[in-house]
């Protein structure tokens, strides 16, 4: 799991609260640690890995370069598997050697492996995971720009550089506060150990915090943005503004479920700190409290990886394509990335294509860079067959002088399309 206890416990003048959980049945723990990780990362990569029936699909018709947003959740995907290979390795080490960790921070001794394994994996789960947080944030910033103004994939390298960026620099700073001046000799008391956990924290809250708001945000406007295609909201708008809502209510809700107990545990072993017998009989519940959540936040923070992928794409299946064309697209690149052939029709779509073709105002469907305002959608609701299929705007037709803005039969749609 990731902890900024861990870190802590690469010193020796390690807290009691900390000493606490790290040292209660860490066999059993470690496990339970290496059951999750590995679960998590085989259901992960299987979850983003090419799949057969999709290409086979789509590989009659050229892909267009992914949404920032699809990137961005790729992303968040590859810092999580790379995060939870990080717990599984340190967990299997120990697990597997005991006296090895045994050895770590020992006060007036020579090894120095021990102490370089607990620094370096505690840092590296710090780092991705911290990651993982930061691009989840650019991710609720994303959207809302793109339905704002259709940020497109023009940010997605100042994205790189935020994300980066501050995941190393605040990491570095958290540890070197943290191991100050030595990790064989870290300063006792818990002040100067609060600038870490600030800086491990900091990200996750921004997520819990502001992410919210900015996916309501997002959901309002596209609910605007659909009334306003046609001057109606029928069943269809709804039905599609509803899926993006729930798409956002899942994202949340894993993130919610998977470190909310890290919050709750580290509230309590904050309070346990501050008493003055940590060991009375008064403080048993929080005690126990704290050993709950400790081994919650085992097998739920290296799970997030998972469900992050459920939340994004759903459910996609077994069937991995393993040919070397499959490399051109991966899960993020679905229906909604696709071109229409030259003639406008796609005969894969399904009868709900009605949504397809340019407003009847063709400057109200763009936004000030020139993008179409349709497309901005499609970025909300990939995962989602249906929904991406039915508000894709091809490249081919945006040229057009549009269709009629009336709910026509999906006969009619077909027709025109091909009269052109």
């Amino acid at each position: 799991m990731a902890s900024p206890r861990l870190e802590t416990f690469c010193c020796p003048n390690r807290d009691d609260a900390t000493a606490f959980v790290v040292g209660f049945q860490p066999r059993f723990f470690n496990a339970i640690c290496i059951g999750s990780a590995a679960v998590s990362l085989l259901l992960t990569i299987l979850q983003i890995a090419p799949k057969r029936r999709s290409y086979r699909r789509l590989s009659q018709y050229p892909l267009q370069k992914p949404a920032s947003s699809s990137r961005i959740l790729f992303i968040v995907s590859l810092c999580d598997i790379l995060g939870c290979l990080g717990i599984l390795i340190r967990s299997t080490v120990w697990l597997g050697s005991p006296s090895f960790i045994s050895k770590i921070s020992v006060l007036n001794t020579t090894e120095v492996w021990p102490a370089a394994f607990c620094v370096g994996s505690s840092m590296w789960i710090q780092l991705f995971y911290s990651a993982s947080f930061w691009w989840a944030f650019c991710y609720g910033i994303d959207v809302y720009l793109v339905v704002k103004r259709s940020a497109g994939l023009s940010t997605i390298v100042l994205y790189h550089m935020i994300t980066w960026g501050l995941a190393v620099l605040l990491c570095v700073e958290g540890v070197a506060m943290l191991y100050y001046p030595t990790i064989s000799s870290c300063e006792n008391g818990l002040e100067h150990a609060v600038p870490h956990y600030i800086t491990t924290y900091v990200p996750l809250l921004l997520v819990l915090l502001i992410n919210p708001v900015l996916f309501g945000r997002t959901v309002a406007t596209v609910t605007s943005l659909l009334k306003g295609r046609q001057g109606i909201y029928t069943e269809n708008e709804r039905r599609l503004g509803m899926e993006i809502k729930i798409k956002f209510f899942k994202i949340m809700l894993v993130f919610f479920i998977c470190w909310l107990p890290n919050l709750i545990n580290e509230s309590i072993l904050f309070y346990l700190e501050m008493q003055e017998d940590f060991k009375g009989s008064h403080l048993k519940n929080a005690r126990n409290a704290a050993l709950i959540t400790w081994f919650i936040m085992g097998i739920l923070n290296p799970m997030q990886g998972f469900l992050n992928t459920l939340a994004f794409y759903g459910w996609t299946g077994f069937n991995i394509d393993f040919s070397i064309q499959s490399s051109r697209e991966i899960p993020w690149e679905s229906a909604s990335t696709s071109a229409v052939p030259a003639d406008g029709y796609n005969p894969t779509m399904s009868s709900s294509l009605n949504y397809q073709g340019c407003t009847p105002d063709k400057k109200k469907g763009l936004s000030g860079n020139g993008y179409h305002r349709a497309d901005t959608i499609s970025v909300l609701s990939e995962g989602s067959d249906s929904s991406a299929v039915e508000i894709h705007i091809s490249s081919d037709l945006r040229g057009s002088e549009g269709t009629d803005a009336d709910n026509e039969s999906v006969e009619t749609s077909e027709k025109d399309r091909l009269v052109r």
